[in-house]
């Protein structure tokens, strides 16, 4: 280049090379909670026929492992490198100041997005996210552990673990937004499969033929599991005989179809597992119709996959689309032994109420519920496996992978039997598409995959595996392979209380028993030959002890509230008194002032002669929320918990001028005051505290409006408040006053500690 007076007499910079026009593009689908046996093309009689003709025209793997939990997986998925060396040991919502559980992406461990994205790709992810810590979910992020700040593009879909299907938290690219249609008129995967189709046609229509990459993660299977009746409503009856009958049939299929070896043996049902016929009539209709609820859900999902995959081939560039679709770990025994109308009771380990379930059948897969199946269909849906999520036996840690790729293979529904694991993913998917992964990203020179290509696999059924050694461990629970080899423990530990009553094994560490089974004639993990083989078992506990070291497994914990000690603190700690005004987007639940020991919201209001009406402020829903509202004149404070509503109403209208209208929470004596003008109008004694989660997957304070579903019947959606609202102020009482702020940080950490 040579600077001139005029464009005439200079020489331009060089023109940049062109774009890349060539190499398949990728999609990945990353299902949640399904279990081995639950897609048709495993054993199922649910109907998939979407992801079945994938199969059928591609290849299933059988012995594909994941890490027992979704976060985990995601990360070892996307990066190529075991969870907890890329600080996923748990989940980012209890992510603790130890280098294998920091909930945090460590930027040595550059995702495949990023690898192919500065290869040339075109980058997208559409559905559940669960890779970032929740205090980081906020409008003020940081957003560098959200999608776009790891490689991708662009972003539609939800940060969370879970959310509601009919009215869920999302996120556009870097900003909340809301669903494009009201709760019954919409379904958060069908608006999944919306935005991928248009993320790819607005990017093949400006780049024909420019790859592209789409990791698209649904909140299908996970609870809630909402669809509408049409999709349930066609298993009435299926599931009448239970879940014992419904996996004999299955297993049938799953020998008969060859992805299960003959002579494998079906693990017999446990005892925490009642048998289906000793169950009252009541509760086998119950259990049968969250089943149907569940079986609707999944064709309904695998419907919405259907529809992406049909416009590949519309586009005419499936053929050479590597498509996988997995699960991100076994069927989900949250629902507990008796499932439940709403979850939000499993995560505070609130005990169901048989009665309360039965009254609510009806509303099941519908907006009133956050409904999760009974466990006996968990450890069905994992046939002929044991266990499920969170736990490092096969039925949390062996899940259905498919894979389709026409231009890539010959083969044409094939089975698989190498042993293979997420991690295996990422450099699959790089080998396929030609690209080296950059030893530096950033300046930051990046770790070692973990996994290795699948890609000879494909065509070849005799391949050797990729990889010999995998170590597993969730929550205490810890396994190992090696050569075709498995060694497993008994623990149980501190997970939930609920399995703690019932499962069998070890509740301490030092307690704890290895078992070993030979995978390659155990297809199940059914015989444990420990005390026949002796040295190989010692030889195998001794491999996890090093790989635990290599790969930050410790310190063990095998509970979520153990974790709290080590937990990240706040990096901006609340303020005694925080205020809110309308006009702004929804405040991130973990953003706002922590409310359980206690809280004052006071709002400041005009109103005429009719006395106003509509939300001063709203969190959450009518399955786990609170609200404060104006109808016919009067204020209105409602505390839902978990679906049972605490109503406090003043005795009169309020008249013209201004006001303030606000509640207290008193801890001590859990009870409710309603204030208006500073003078208390109502009381009322609550059942319990208030949740430390209002919802699982998150939720957003809005002031002035509400959005989604309700917190009470009282009100529909938006409701906006008329007049006028000034603003909403938060405050906590055993915060130290704000100034100076010393005092208060010091405050803040005594409290916190207890002392």
């Amino acid at each position: 280049m040579t600077a001139g007076r005029t464009v005439a007499d200079a020489e331009p910079f060089p023109q940049p090379p062109p774009g890349r026009r060539h190499g398949p593009n990728v999609v990945v689908v990353v299902l949640d909670d399904l279990g081995f046996a639950q897609l048709g093309c495993f054993g199922s009689d649910v109907a998939t026929p979407a992801i079945d003709a994938l199969a059928a025209d591609g290849l299933r793997y059988n012995r594909f492992h994941v890490t027992a939990l979704c976060s985990p997986t995601r990360a070892a998925l996307l990066t190529g490198r075991n969870h907890h060396r890329v600080g996923m040991g748990l989940l980012p919502e209890v992510a603790i100041r130890f280098p294998g559980y920091t909930g945090r992406l460590p930027r040595s461990a550059a995702t495949v997005a990023r690898h192919l994205r500065d290869a040339g790709y075109s980058t997208f992810a559409v559905g559940k996210w669960h890779l970032a810590p929740r205090d980081e979910w906020s409008a003020s992020g940081p957003f560098d552990r959200w999608p776009l700040g790891v490689g991708f593009e662009r972003y539609y879909g939800f940060l969370g673990g879970d959310t509601n299907q009919w009215a869920p938290e999302l996120v556009c690219d870097n900003h909340p937004v809301d669903p494009p249609g009201p709760p019954g008129d919409y379904h958060l995967t069908e608006d999944l499969a919306d935005r991928a189709i248009r993320m790819i046609q607005d990017q093949q229509q400006a780049t024909p033929g420019k790859p592209f990459f789409l990791y698209f993660a649904t909140g299908a299977v996970h609870a809630p599991h909402h669809v509408a009746p049409e999709w349930s409503g066609r298993y009435r009856g299926a599931f009448d005989d239970g879940w014992d009958a419904w996996r004999e049939r299955t297993f049938a299929r799953q020998v008969a179809s060859g992805i299960v070896p003959a002579g494998t043996t079906l693990t017999p049902r446990p005892p925490w597992v009642r048998e289906w016929s000793s169950l009252p009539a009541a509760e086998r209709r119950l259990y049968a119709r969250m089943m149907e609820v569940f079986a609707g859900f999944l064709t309904h999902t695998d419907a919405q996959i259907g529809r992406i995959v049909g416009f590949l081939r519309d586009l005419g560039v499936l053929d050479d689309t590597l498509l996988c679709v997995l699960s991100d770990n076994g069927a989900s025994a949250e629902g507990g032994p008796t499932g439940s109308v709403n979850e939000h009771r499993f995560a505070h380990g609130l005990p169901e109420d048989l009665a309360e379930n039965l009254a609510a059948i009806d509303e099941l897969g519908g907006p009133r519920a956050y409904n999760h199946y009974a466990w006996g269909w968990a450890w069905a849906g994992n046939t002929p496996l044991r266990l499920w999520k969170r736990y490092t036996w096969l039925g949390g840690t062996r899940t259905p992978l498919v894979v389709h790729w026409p231009a890539g293979t010959a083969a044409r529904g094939g089975i698989r039997s190498q042993f293979c694991h997420a991690v295996d993913l990422a450099p699959t998917i790089l080998d396929v598409a030609g690209v080296e992964p950059a030893p530096v990203v950033d300046g930051v020179e990046q770790m070692g995959f973990d996994g290795a290509s699948l890609r000879a696999t494909f065509d070849d059924p005799d391949a050797p595996a990729p990889r010999s050694t995998q170590y597993f461990e969730m929550l205490g629970s810890r396994a190992i392979y090696h050569d075709g080899w498995k060694a497993t423990t008994d623990h149980v530990g501190g997970q939930l209380a609920v399995e703690r009553e019932h499962l069998e094994g070890s509740t301490a560490f030092d307690e704890d028993r290895w078992l070993l089974f030979d995978l390659a004639s155990d297809f199940s993990e059914a015989h444990d030959v420990s005390a026949r083989h002796p040295g190989r078992l010692a030889e195998l506990v001794a491999a996890w002890e090093r790989e635990a070291e290599r790969n930050d497994v410790y310190p063990l914990d095998d509970t979520f509230i153990g974790r709290a000690r080590a937990m990240f603190r706040p990096r901006y700690p609340p303020r005694r008194r925080t205020v809110y005004r309308p006009g702004g987007g929804p405040v991130q639940e973990d953003a706002l002032p922590p409310l359980g020991n206690g809280f004052t919201a006071v709002a400041t209001v005009e109103v005429g002669d009719d006395g106003g009406e509509g939300v001063v402020y709203a969190l959450g829903d009518w399955t786990n929320g609170f609200a404060c509202y104006l109808v016919g004149g009067r204020p209105v404070h409602v505390i839902n918990g978990f679906g049972h509503a605490h109503r406090l109403e003043a005795p009169a209208p309020l008249r013209a001028g201004r006001h303030t209208v606000g509640f207290r929470f008193e801890r001590e004596g859990l009870t409710g005051v309603l204030l208006v003008d500073g003078e208390e109008v109502a009381r009322q004694a609550l059942p319990h505290g208030l949740p430390f989660r209002w919802q699982i997957g998150g939720a957003g304070l809005t002031v002035g409006y509400d959005r989604g579903l309700p917190v009470h019947d009282d009100y529909r959606p938006p409701f906006p408040f008329r007049p006028t609202l000034h603003e909403v102020a938060f405050e906590i009482p055993w915060i130290a006053p704000d100034e100076p702020d010393g005092a208060a940080r010091a405050a803040y950490e005594v409290a916190r500690r207890g002392e």
